[in-house]
């Protein structure tokens, strides 16, 4: 039997043998320390990677009858960069009618000029990872501001810690990590090892 949708392990397989997934001592800007970094653009760099993780998206959606029933009059919404191979993948993959992403200026996340709210359909709002929820809470405000309506969200990677849902819309997913985090070197148990720390910027 053909299995429609990756398993969380061979998703983590992919982001593994893509460099997309690493493991060793990192320290965020933050100043959190964690066993465990990803990178997922270096797993969107490759057509057939991102492909295959933005179909396997894309079908949980479409087990979603909200969704699926607004197809194909809906726009995928990226929260920032990262999310842009993941929204046109997905919007590939259900025929989805148009695609918006949003940015950071004079640091706070908005679209660009002259989106009006006549034009924004109903959303799906789509990110590589989900750390903490933050951008996504912050891009569903920016949607409502718009006057649409989100009536799905995903994710490739969604931390156990961040919410699984918002404004009582589910965050699917196709990995839940549990991500270990330490808030100080003081906390950290490979600090204590003297293991190599090497800095991430995000």
């Amino acid at each position: 039997m053909v299995q429609l949708i990756p398993s969380p392990e061979d998703v983590m397989q992919i982001l593994r043998r893509t460099g997309a997934f690493r493991e060793g001592h990192f320290v965020y800007p933050s100043g959190k320390h964690t066993p465990h970094y990803f990178q997922m653009p270096l797993a969107f760099r490759y057509y057939d990677t991102a492909r295959v993780l933005a179909v396997a998206l894309s079908r949980k959606f479409r087990l979603d009858k909200e969704v699926a029933s607004a197809l194909p009059k809906i726009a995928m919404i990226s929260p920032g960069p990262g999310g842009i191979p993941v929204a046109f993948g997905v919007r590939e993959a259900l025929s989805a009618e148009q695609i918006y992403w949003a940015e950071r200026e004079d640091n706070k996340r908005c679209f660009r000029q002259y989106v009006n709210q006549s034009e924004v359909p109903p959303c799906v709002i789509v990110d590589d990872i989900v750390r903490t929820g933050e951008a996504l809470r912050e891009t569903f405000a920016l949607v409502k501001e718009l006057g649409a309506t989100v009536v799905g969200c995903g994710t490739i990677v969604r931390f156990t810690g961040a919410p699984d849902r918002i404004d009582d819309v589910r965050i699917r997913s196709l990995v839940e990590f549990d991500a270990n985090w330490y808030d100080n070197a003081e906390q950290c148990r490979d600090c204590r090892r003297n293991v190599p720390i090497e800095h991430v910027r995000f």
